[in-house]
């Protein structure tokens, strides 16, 4: 199955991975960008992911567990790519300089257009 990791500085926090080939039907994940960086040196998260770094029979892939009320599925990703996509989202925006990308004006209407 097709999966493609992605990062927008607008949403600096996240990461969203997408399964699937595009298209509408296309299933995305967003999680923490941090749980993904955590998950290549220790397991990380609980609930609906969890990243499990590299050891035993998988020495250079990271597990990612998907869980949702309807089923489970686990991706294994080579070590060295998530820790590419990881250093591009640091030069994209640095680890703790994520409020710097937050634009809360915007965040606001967007969530008092959604009351109203």
């Amino acid at each position: 199955m097709p999966a493609e990791l992605r990062y927008d500085r607008t949403d600096p926090y996240a990461v969203r991975l997408a399964l699937g080939t595009p298209s509408p039907l296309s299933v995305e994940w967003v999680f923490a960008r941090s749980l993904l960086a955590d998950g290549l040196r220790r397991s990380a998260g609980s609930g609906d992911v969890l990243v499990i770094p590299p050891r035993g029979r998988h020495p250079e892939a990271i597990r990612v567990v998907l869980r949702s009320r309807t089923g489970s599925a686990v991706l294994e990703v080579a070590e060295s790519a998530v820790a590419a996509f990881l250093r591009q989202t640091e030069a994209v925006v640095p680890q703790g300089r994520e409020p710097d990308h937050i634009d809360l004006d915007d965040l606001v209407a967007r969530l008092t257009a959604r009351g109203g």
